[in-house]
C-alpha cells in the first residue's frame, strides 16, 4: 500500500509540474507571436542608433489604434523579397514627396531635420511620392544602408510592417 501511495504522489508531482511548464511555453508562444518579437540587428545600417549584434524587443501591437509615424524605427518585411525582416526608420509618409539632394532630404520641399544622422547622406535620390499605406524608409547609417533608395519596390506596405521598435536590451539597456 505504501508502495502504491508513493507511485501516486510522485506521479501526482509530474502530473503537476508539467501542467505549469505547459503553461509557462503556452503563454511565451503567444506574447511571442501576437505581443512582442525579439530581434538582433545583422547590419550596420543603423547605426549608430542601433549596432550590429544588438537585441532588440518589437512591439507588434503599436499600431493597432494609431499610425505609423515619422522618425518611428519599424520592423517590416522586406518589400522585394516578402520574407526577410528589416530593421529601418520611418522617412516618408503617405502622399508626401521625398527626395535626397546634395545630401539633404527633402519632404514636399522642406529639408528634413534629422538628429540622428552622424554623416552627410551621399548621393541624390527621387523625387518620389510615397501612395497610400506606404512608408519611405531609411537606415540611420545612409552611406551604408540598403533602403527604399535602392529597392525595386521602393515602399513598404503599413499591411508588412512587423511593428515598432522599442528597446534594446542588449548589449546595453535603452528605448529606442
Amino acid at each position: 500500500m505504501k508502495k502504491k501511495r508513493k507511485i501516486k504522489k510522485v506521479l501526482y508531482g509530474i502530473l503537476d509540474w508539467s501542467r505549469v511548464i505547459l503553461t509557462a511555453f503556452a503563454a511565451a508562444f503567444i506574447v511571442s507571436h501576437t505581443l512582442i518579437a525579439n530581434a538582433q540587428v545583422p547590419s550596420g545600417s543603423m547605426e549608430t542608433t542601433i549596432m550590429t549584434g544588438s537585441r532588440i524587443i518589437v512591439n507588434r501591437l503599436a499600431y493597432i489604434a494609431g499610425e505609423p509615424q515619422r522618425g518611428d524605427i519599424i520592423a517590416f518585411y522586406y518589400p522585394d523579397d516578402g520574407k526577410t525582416i528589416y530593421l529601418k526608420r520611418i522617412i516618408g509618409l503617405p502622399g508626401e514627396k521625398i527626395e535626397g539632394i546634395d545630401g539633404t532630404i527633402y519632404i514636399d520641399g522642406t529639408p528634413l531635420m534629422e538628429s540622428y544622422i552622424r554623416e552627410e547622406t551621399e548621393g541624390d535620390f527621387g523625387p518620389y511620392v510615397v501612395p497610400e499605406d506606404g512608408f519611405f524608409v531609411m537606415g540611420d547609417n545612409r552611406n551604408n544602408s540598403m533602403d527604399s533608395r535602392f529597392w525595386k519596390n521602393k515602399f513598404v506596405e503599413k499591411s508588412e510592417i512587423v511593428g515598432r521598435a522599442e528597446m534594446e536590451y542588449f548589449p546595453e539597456l535603452k528605448w529606442l
